[in-house]
């Protein structure tokens, strides 16, 4: 059995400002973030890891390397590019409100309705073209790690979007599960990198927040 253990980045400024980071963007980590990534660490040091495999935008890519270097053991980091985040056109950088006030049918769609998503009203990526190119790239890490631990750092919608497809949601009821956390763990485990099973779903209690922050998960 394979486990991938799917972590998104530390938070960044822009996730603290609610502005939208896709593919596009890529503001710096919090100063918090880096303590975030160390308590993480923790909590995967007693896990053997044969390899990590990271989003190349720069959230993702130093989240990955502060990961291994805070686990204190060699472990190879691949970055690939098929793990970066949502492209998201137009509202790449935009305020949320000022997506709400401008695209309101298709910002509540893209939060709450992915069947109903207009990718072409944002210029965006379709939540079916981020399922395709973000579930063959870890189908494919797990083909080549059988019977492994493996560890991908990417991103929010990525993950969150993939994940529940992996785990054979259908595109309506994808964000039924809700958001996931910034430094969170959602672990996954499959015997054929085809089928896929829930173990854990948007861990942080490595984290010991004693309250989460509204911008934690968006």
């Amino acid at each position: 059995m394979t486990k991938v253990y799917l972590i998104r980045h530390g938070k960044t400024e822009w996730n603290l400002q609610s502005r939208y980071q896709g593919a596009h963007g890529d503001s710096p980590l919090l100063e918090t973030s880096y303590h975030e990534i160390e308590q993480l660490a923790e909590s995967l040091r007693p896990v053997p890891i044969a390899h990590v495999y990271a989003s190349p935008l720069k959230r993702a890519r130093v989240t990955a390397q502060r990961l291994i270097d805070n686990i204190n053991r060699p472990i190879p980091l691949t970055l690939d590019s098929r793990l970066a985040e949502f492209n998201l056109g137009k509202m790449e950088g935009m305020h949320f409100d000022e997506v709400a006030a401008k695209w309101p049918e298709a910002l509540d769609n893209f939060r709450h309705h992915p069947d109903k998503y207009d990718a072409q009203l944002i210029e965006s990526e379709s939540f079916q073209e981020v399922i395709a190119r973000v579930g063959t790239a870890i189908k494919e890490f797990c083909r080549n790690n059988p019977d492994e631990n493996i560890v991908v750092v990417s991103h929010g919608a990525a993950l969150n979007a993939t994940i529940n497809a992996l785990l054979g949601t259908p595109l309506a009821h994808l964000k039924d599960r809700g958001g996931l956390s910034n430094t969170s763990t959602t672990i996954l485990q499959t015997t054929d990198a085809e089928h896929f099973e829930l173990e854990k779903w948007n861990d942080t209690s490595y984290l010991h927040k004693t309250k989460v922050d509204p911008t934690d998960t968006i």
